[in-house]
Protein backbone atom coordinates (compact mmCIF):
# COMPACT_ATOMS: atom_id res chain seq x y z
CA UNK A 1 0.00 0.00 0.00
CA UNK A 2 1.35 3.33 -1.01
CA UNK A 3 0.91 6.05 1.63
CA UNK A 4 -0.69 9.23 0.38
CA UNK A 5 1.53 12.20 0.52
CA UNK A 6 0.06 15.49 1.74
CA UNK A 7 0.70 18.51 -0.34
CA UNK A 8 2.68 21.02 1.61
CA UNK A 9 0.70 24.17 2.47
CA UNK A 10 2.17 27.46 1.43
CA UNK A 11 1.50 30.61 3.49
CA UNK A 12 -0.71 33.14 1.82
CA UNK A 13 0.86 36.47 1.10
CA UNK A 14 0.03 39.02 3.82
CA UNK A 15 -2.53 41.62 2.88
CA UNK A 16 -1.32 45.15 2.73
CA UNK A 17 -2.48 47.15 5.78
CA UNK A 18 -5.23 49.62 5.07
CA UNK A 19 -4.12 53.22 5.23
CA UNK A 20 -5.59 55.08 8.18
CA UNK A 21 -8.77 56.94 7.42
CA UNK A 22 -8.22 60.62 6.89
CA UNK A 23 -9.23 62.67 9.91
CA UNK A 24 -12.78 63.88 9.81
CA UNK A 25 -12.92 67.46 8.68
CA UNK A 26 -15.01 69.58 11.00
CA UNK A 27 -17.01 72.44 9.58
CA UNK A 28 -15.39 75.81 10.23
CA UNK A 29 -18.51 76.93 12.10
CA UNK A 30 -18.29 73.95 14.43
CA UNK A 31 -14.66 74.64 15.22
CA UNK A 32 -15.38 78.32 15.89
CA UNK A 33 -18.37 77.51 18.13
CA UNK A 34 -16.39 74.90 20.04
CA UNK A 35 -13.84 77.56 20.90
CA UNK A 36 -16.19 80.51 21.42
CA UNK A 37 -19.44 79.04 22.77
CA UNK A 38 -19.06 80.94 26.05
CA UNK A 39 -18.59 84.24 24.24
CA UNK A 40 -21.67 83.47 22.15
CA UNK A 41 -23.78 82.66 25.22
CA UNK A 42 -22.61 85.77 27.09
CA UNK A 43 -23.34 88.05 24.14
CA UNK A 44 -26.82 86.58 23.69
CA UNK A 45 -27.48 86.90 27.42
CA UNK A 46 -26.32 90.52 27.35
CA UNK A 47 -28.76 91.29 24.53
CA UNK A 48 -31.60 89.44 26.23
CA UNK A 49 -30.89 91.11 29.58
CA UNK A 50 -30.47 94.57 28.09
CA UNK A 51 -33.60 94.76 25.92
CA UNK A 52 -36.03 95.25 28.85
CA UNK A 53 -34.04 98.34 29.85
CA UNK A 54 -34.44 99.76 26.34
CA UNK A 55 -38.24 99.80 26.67
CA UNK A 56 -38.29 102.82 29.03
CA UNK A 57 -35.58 104.49 26.95
CA UNK A 58 -37.70 104.15 23.81
CA UNK A 59 -40.79 105.42 25.63
CA UNK A 60 -38.85 108.44 26.88
CA UNK A 61 -37.65 109.18 23.35
CA UNK A 62 -41.18 108.93 22.01
CA UNK A 63 -40.57 105.67 20.15
CA UNK A 64 -43.66 104.15 21.71
CA UNK A 65 -44.11 101.46 19.06
CA UNK A 66 -40.68 99.96 19.71
CA UNK A 67 -41.08 100.35 23.46
CA UNK A 68 -44.48 98.66 23.60
CA UNK A 69 -43.21 95.85 21.40
CA UNK A 70 -40.54 95.07 24.00
CA UNK A 71 -43.15 95.19 26.77
CA UNK A 72 -45.31 92.79 24.78
CA UNK A 73 -42.48 90.32 24.12
CA UNK A 74 -41.32 90.19 27.72
CA UNK A 75 -44.87 90.08 29.10
CA UNK A 76 -44.90 86.42 28.04
CA UNK A 77 -42.08 85.70 30.51
CA UNK A 78 -42.81 88.01 33.44
CA UNK A 79 -45.79 89.34 35.39
CA UNK A 80 -44.49 92.92 34.92
CA UNK A 81 -46.31 94.16 38.03
CA UNK A 82 -45.31 97.82 38.31
CA UNK A 83 -44.98 97.81 42.12
CA UNK A 84 -42.27 95.14 41.71
CA UNK A 85 -40.47 96.75 38.79
CA UNK A 86 -37.87 99.46 38.30
CA UNK A 87 -38.74 102.80 36.67
CA UNK A 88 -36.41 105.06 34.71
CA UNK A 89 -36.61 108.81 34.00
CA UNK A 90 -38.75 109.55 37.03
CA UNK A 91 -38.23 110.84 40.58
CA UNK A 92 -38.16 107.31 42.08
CA UNK A 93 -36.68 104.00 41.04
CA UNK A 94 -39.62 102.02 42.44
CA UNK A 95 -43.19 102.84 43.51
CA UNK A 96 -45.56 101.28 46.02
CA UNK A 97 -48.85 99.70 45.06
CA UNK A 98 -50.79 102.67 46.41
CA UNK A 99 -48.67 105.10 44.38
CA UNK A 100 -49.28 103.08 41.22
CA UNK A 101 -53.00 102.95 41.94
CA UNK A 102 -53.08 106.72 42.39
CA UNK A 103 -51.70 107.41 38.90
CA UNK A 104 -53.16 104.38 37.06
CA UNK A 105 -56.29 102.70 38.38
CA UNK A 106 -57.48 102.00 41.90
CA UNK A 107 -57.36 98.27 41.37
CA UNK A 108 -55.55 95.26 42.78
CA UNK A 109 -56.24 93.15 39.72
CA UNK A 110 -52.81 91.99 38.50
CA UNK A 111 -54.06 91.67 34.92
CA UNK A 112 -54.88 95.37 34.93
CA UNK A 113 -51.89 96.52 36.97
CA UNK A 114 -49.39 94.80 34.68
CA UNK A 115 -50.63 96.90 31.75
CA UNK A 116 -49.27 100.09 33.32
CA UNK A 117 -45.90 100.95 31.74
CA UNK A 118 -45.50 104.39 33.29
CA UNK A 119 -45.86 107.96 32.10
CA UNK A 120 -43.84 111.12 31.69
CA UNK A 121 -44.45 112.20 35.31
CA UNK A 122 -43.25 109.12 37.22
CA UNK A 123 -41.04 107.54 34.54
CA UNK A 124 -41.25 104.38 32.46
CA UNK A 125 -41.21 100.81 33.68
CA UNK A 126 -38.42 98.35 32.86
CA UNK A 127 -40.00 95.53 30.85
CA UNK A 128 -39.62 92.91 33.56
CA UNK A 129 -39.69 92.67 37.34
CA UNK A 130 -36.86 93.19 39.79
CA UNK A 131 -36.64 89.41 40.33
CA UNK A 132 -36.09 88.81 36.62
CA UNK A 133 -33.53 91.60 36.56
CA UNK A 134 -31.55 89.99 39.38
CA UNK A 135 -31.84 86.51 37.87
CA UNK A 136 -30.71 87.31 34.34
CA UNK A 137 -28.17 89.94 35.35
CA UNK A 138 -26.82 87.28 37.71
CA UNK A 139 -26.60 84.78 34.85
CA UNK A 140 -24.65 87.25 32.75
CA UNK A 141 -22.32 88.21 35.61
CA UNK A 142 -21.73 84.56 36.52
CA UNK A 143 -20.99 83.78 32.86
CA UNK A 144 -18.38 86.54 32.74
CA UNK A 145 -16.81 85.25 35.95
CA UNK A 146 -16.78 81.74 34.53
CA UNK A 147 -14.77 83.02 31.56
CA UNK A 148 -12.07 84.08 34.04
CA UNK A 149 -12.08 81.01 36.31
CA UNK A 150 -13.22 78.27 33.92
CA UNK A 151 -9.91 76.36 34.06
CA UNK A 152 -10.01 76.16 37.85
CA UNK A 153 -13.65 75.21 38.41
CA UNK A 154 -15.20 71.80 38.67
CA UNK A 155 -18.95 71.37 38.13
CA UNK A 156 -21.10 72.14 41.12
CA UNK A 157 -22.75 68.91 42.39
CA UNK A 158 -26.50 68.58 41.99
CA UNK A 159 -27.14 69.19 45.68
CA UNK A 160 -25.27 72.47 45.40
CA UNK A 161 -27.68 73.61 42.69
CA UNK A 162 -30.59 72.64 44.92
CA UNK A 163 -29.18 74.59 47.87
CA UNK A 164 -28.55 77.70 45.81
CA UNK A 165 -31.89 77.49 44.01
CA UNK A 166 -34.04 76.68 47.04
CA UNK A 167 -34.11 80.25 48.45
CA UNK A 168 -35.65 81.61 45.22
CA UNK A 169 -38.18 78.77 45.12
CA UNK A 170 -39.21 79.50 48.72
CA UNK A 171 -39.31 83.27 48.18
CA UNK A 172 -41.22 83.09 44.90
CA UNK A 173 -43.53 80.36 46.19
CA UNK A 174 -44.39 82.28 49.35
CA UNK A 175 -45.13 85.38 47.27
CA UNK A 176 -47.43 83.30 45.07
CA UNK A 177 -49.34 81.96 48.06
CA UNK A 178 -49.44 85.42 49.65
CA UNK A 179 -50.87 87.01 46.50
CA UNK A 180 -53.82 84.62 46.63
CA UNK A 181 -55.16 86.87 49.41
CA UNK A 182 -54.95 89.81 47.00
CA UNK A 183 -52.14 92.16 46.08
CA UNK A 184 -51.24 94.25 49.09
CA UNK A 185 -53.13 91.96 51.48
CA UNK A 186 -50.98 88.86 51.96
CA UNK A 187 -48.48 87.92 54.63
CA UNK A 188 -45.58 88.80 52.32
CA UNK A 189 -46.93 92.33 51.90
CA UNK A 190 -46.87 93.22 55.60
CA UNK A 191 -44.19 90.72 56.69
CA UNK A 192 -45.55 91.06 60.23
CA UNK A 193 -44.11 87.63 60.98
CA UNK A 194 -40.61 88.95 60.22
CA UNK A 195 -41.13 92.03 62.37
CA UNK A 196 -42.05 89.78 65.30
CA UNK A 197 -39.06 87.48 64.72
CA UNK A 198 -36.63 90.40 64.59
CA UNK A 199 -38.26 92.47 67.33
CA UNK A 200 -38.98 95.37 64.93
CA UNK A 201 -35.29 96.22 64.88
CA UNK A 202 -35.63 97.83 61.42
CA UNK A 203 -37.99 100.61 60.33
CA UNK A 204 -41.50 99.77 59.14
CA UNK A 205 -40.55 100.56 55.53
CA UNK A 206 -38.18 97.59 55.58
CA UNK A 207 -40.87 95.09 56.48
CA UNK A 208 -43.88 96.23 54.45
CA UNK A 209 -44.23 96.47 50.68
CA UNK A 210 -41.86 95.96 47.78
CA UNK A 211 -39.96 99.25 47.67
CA UNK A 212 -36.27 99.30 46.90
CA UNK A 213 -34.39 98.41 50.09
CA UNK A 214 -37.30 96.53 51.64
CA UNK A 215 -37.06 92.94 52.79
CA UNK A 216 -39.01 91.74 49.76
CA UNK A 217 -36.78 93.71 47.41
CA UNK A 218 -33.63 92.33 49.01
CA UNK A 219 -34.93 88.76 48.90
CA UNK A 220 -35.78 88.94 45.21
CA UNK A 221 -32.35 90.36 44.43
CA UNK A 222 -30.31 87.95 46.55
CA UNK A 223 -32.21 84.77 45.69
CA UNK A 224 -32.13 85.56 41.98
CA UNK A 225 -28.35 85.98 42.04
CA UNK A 226 -27.88 82.78 44.06
CA UNK A 227 -29.99 80.80 41.62
CA UNK A 228 -28.04 82.21 38.67
CA UNK A 229 -24.70 81.40 40.30
CA UNK A 230 -25.74 77.80 40.94
CA UNK A 231 -27.08 77.33 37.41
CA UNK A 232 -23.90 78.61 35.75
CA UNK A 233 -21.55 76.79 38.11
CA UNK A 234 -23.38 73.53 37.49
CA UNK A 235 -24.11 73.73 33.75
CA UNK A 236 -21.22 75.61 32.16
CA UNK A 237 -18.45 73.08 32.91
CA UNK A 238 -20.55 70.39 31.22
CA UNK A 239 -21.18 72.69 28.27
CA UNK A 240 -17.42 73.22 28.07
CA UNK A 241 -16.93 69.47 27.75
CA UNK A 242 -19.72 68.99 25.23
CA UNK A 243 -18.49 71.79 22.95
CA UNK A 244 -14.86 70.66 23.12
CA UNK A 245 -14.17 68.62 19.93
CA UNK A 246 -12.08 65.43 19.94
CA UNK A 247 -8.34 66.22 19.85
CA UNK A 248 -7.75 64.24 16.65
CA UNK A 249 -10.45 66.21 14.89
CA UNK A 250 -8.82 69.49 15.75
CA UNK A 251 -5.37 68.17 14.81
CA UNK A 252 -6.69 66.91 11.51
CA UNK A 253 -8.36 70.20 10.85
CA UNK A 254 -5.11 72.04 11.40
CA UNK A 255 -3.11 69.63 9.20
CA UNK A 256 -5.54 69.89 6.32
CA UNK A 257 -5.40 73.69 6.20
Amino acid sequence: MIASTAHPSFPRPARAARPPAPPERAAPGQVWLSRHWLLTVNVLLALYTGLPWLAPVFMQLGWTGAGRLIYLIYSTQCHQLPERSFFLFGPQLMYSLSEIQAVWQNTANPLILRQFVGNAEIGWKVAWSDRMVSLFTGLLAAGLLYAVFRRRLRPLPWWGVVLLGLPMVLDGGSHLVSDLAGLGQGFRDSNAWLAILTGNVWPASFYAGDALGSFNSWMRAVTGVLFALGAVWFAYPYLDDSFRPPPDRLVGQELMK
